[in-house]
């Protein structure tokens, strides 16, 4: 006898749209999980079970729209490599909730602190970040966990995620060539984790301690 199995008549992720024809309404909004994804696509080298997106469609139901995050990470999912790169996250296909969702917040509030926040936690997203460039009364950054369907909200800065073995915090730094504050990756130490820009700076320095002038290599 066959068995029946509903996940096989779900779209793939290839089938779904792949975008919500929405523009990003300001440069911070890519900018900050582009760095994040960078710093981690260097810390996590040699992994492949984990996958960042940013500005894409995460899907939880075939007939429902996708919810949209600024930025998300995923652990225990297929690294990919080569060039049959995702168009979209479909929860049914990779069997695998993401662990952390972050809003970076606009001009004005589109739900970062009301209804984003409820769609998270129903998805059991573990940890959801709220990064507010300009404030308006709320703290730059917010680190919630889910604790009994419950978004708790965390207290520090950098705030360590045991679940994902690094710590999540801002501070000022450059990133391509911008000097701001950044959201950054942390070591358990408090340490941060240098980014592709400063890791080329060190490189350059250690060979020029070296007697090698590295602009001419």
């Amino acid at each position: 006898m066959l068995e029946y199995n509903p996940l096989s008549c779900f779209p793939s992720s290839e089938e779904l749209p792949d975008s919500d024809d929405t523009p990003v309404d300001n440069e911070l909004q890519d900018l900050i999980p582009s760095l994040l994804k960078a710093v981690l696509a260097m810390a996590w080298s040699e992994r492949m079970d984990w996958f960042f997106g940013v500005d894409m469609g995460v899907y939880y139901d075939p007939n429902l729209p996708a919810i949209v995050p600024d930025g998300f990470l995923s652990l225990g999912v297929e690294r990919y490599w080569d060039e049959n790169l995702r168009l979209s996250y479909a929860i049914w296909e990779e069997e695998q909730v993401p662990i952390l969702a972050l809003e970076v917040v606009s001009q004005t509030y589109r739900g970062e602190y009301s209804t984003k926040k409820n769609e998270y936690a129903k998805l059991e997203v573990l940890y959801y970040v709220v990064y507010n460039p300009s404030r308006r009364r709320k703290a730059r950054l917010e680190v919630y966990k889910l604790v009994n369907g419950e978004y708790q909200l965390l207290l520090g800065n950098p705030i360590w995620l045991p679940e994902i073995g690094l710590g999540i915090g801002i501070e000022r730094g450059i990133y391509q060539g911008i000097t701001r504050e950044w959201l950054y990756w942390y070591k358990e130490d408090g340490k941060r984790l240098l980014t592709p820009e400063e890791r080329a700076d060190k490189l350059a320095e250690k060979l020029r301690s070296l007697g090698v002038d590295p602009d001419n290599i």
